[in-house]
């Protein structure tokens, strides 16, 4: 469920016309819905209720201020993979003993910016990594609490560029040999280890792969501890996936996923910790686009607008379907069309939908992507010399620009030409 819904025959973002923030910030923007955001952490929040737990918004999804300070006011924890993340959440006001840093490749400065601005953990995700992280952590006279990251060797069943649980991919170390990294740790001065950490990938839409996942972590838990470990924390990463086509099956909904967590580890009596950021943020965000042209091809119709792969890369990256819905609603039985959806950029990767069947639409008017809020805006980039898109948050009747568009000049002062030119 989201709150964009159509209003008198018009889109509105809860009770914003789309149309009144075009005419304001113009075109492309994303959008966002307080309420969808709050809605959806509530849903991870109440699915754990009666367990101690902590629900982790992961903000590589969606990173805008605005939107941290949102779900952070409401009692998120934030997981982080860099330093400028772990600043993003502290000057948004998360307390540092809410903020979990995974990533592979931690430096030892962020390491140090983390311990001396304050961490709930770090999730470690090789040996390496950890006794860099312990001789950081002693030389400031701490010691920094860890879970290690344990890969499954688990097919999380997703697109294999968003797969993070099989033994050939990059994450965590393989769960055959954690007692014996465990030992490691248990060696080094600077590090507390304090739980298991496991992430098997993004837009999982079975609960299968969980289960099997989880039900290792247990075993693990029940070994380690068995070896003398005090394992009182399970990061169960995030993953769960949403529906990107108003026509797909759901996906299981959060309180499937929090049944699922109390029958495979729920006997533990550990704290549970998981990292969802897709099914908070992804519906509740809209990218807004104006039709340029409508261009007649050999074999097709292309529908050409001023949104480009720069701005939302995931249908170039991954194939990705977003549903795509005029702004303006069509009566029923307005007549439909099928066009192959581009923007301007100088590629032809720079194409959203091939053969979409979708309301007849022409030059000026409005559509919108649904579904846009997750890996959207954080993803884009200046190709082609585009300025950033704005990003917009709105409240109830309120909205308010939280990211603006730059201007070109201001795009293109950020370069400096040596002196010698």
């Amino acid at each position: 469920m989201d709150h964009f819904t159509y209003k008198d025959g018009v889109l509105h973002a809860e009770d914003v016309t789309i149309q009144a923030i075009a005419d304001c910030v113009g075109t492309p923007f994303y959008v966002y819905s307080s309420a969808t955001l709050l809605r959806h952490f509530n849903l991870f929040n109440d699915a754990l209720s009666g367990m101690d737990h902590l629900v982790c918004f992961a903000m590589k999804s969606l990173s805008n201020q605005a939107v941290i300070q949102l779900l952070g006011d409401a009692g998120a924890g934030m997981d982080v993979v860099s330093e400028g993340e772990y600043r993003r959440a502290r000057a948004a006001g998360v307390p540092g003993d809410r903020i979990v840093f995974s990533g592979v490749g931690k430096t030892r400065h962020e390491m140090r910016v983390a311990l001396e601005g304050g961490i709930r953990q770090f999730n470690v995700e090789s040996e390496p990594e950890m006794d860099a992280l312990s001789e950081v952590a002693a030389g400031l006279g701490l010691r920094a609490p860890i879970t290690i990251r344990v890969n499954p060797d688990v097919d999380a069943k997703t697109h294999a560029k968003i797969a993070t649980g099989k033994s050939e991919n990059k994450f965590g170390i393989p769960i055959d040999r954690a007692r014996a990294v465990y030992a490691h740790a248990a060696t080094l001065s600077g590090v507390d280890v304090i739980g298991i950490d496991v992430h098997i990938g993004s837009q999982l839409t079975d609960l299968e792969p969980f289960r099997a996942a989880y039900a290792k972590v247990a075993d693990l838990t029940v070994q380690l501890r068995a070896d003398g470990h005090d394992i009182r924390r399970l990061d169960l990463g995030g993953g769960l996936g949403i529906p990107y086509s108003l026509g797909n099956a759901n996906p299981p909904l959060p309180s499937d996923y929090g049944q699922l967590i109390r029958d495979t580890v729920g006997h533990l009596g550990c704290e549970i910790e998981i990292e969802p950021g897709r099914l908070i943020s992804g519906n509740a965000g809209l990218l807004v686009s104006e039709v340029i042209y409508v261009k007649q091809g050999a074999d097709r119709q292309f529908l050409i607008i001023d949104a480009g792969m720069n701005d939302l890369i995931r249908p170039a990256m991954y194939d990705a379907h977003h549903d795509i819905v005029p702004v303006i609603e069509q009566p029923t039985g307005a007549d439909r069309a099928t066009y192959d959806v581009v923007g301007p950029i100088c590629e032809s990767g720079d194409t959203f939908a091939k053969g979409r069947q979708m309301a007849q639409v022409g030059p000026g008017d409005l559509v919108a992507f649904r579904s846009a809020g997750a890996y959207g805006a954080v993803m884009s980039s200046e190709y082609n010399s585009r300025p950033m898109i704005p990003e917009v948050l709105v409240q109830r009747d309120q909205f308010a620009v939280i990211r603006p568009r730059p201007t070109f000049d201001e795009m293109i002062a950020r370069d400096t030409v040596p002196a010698w030119l």
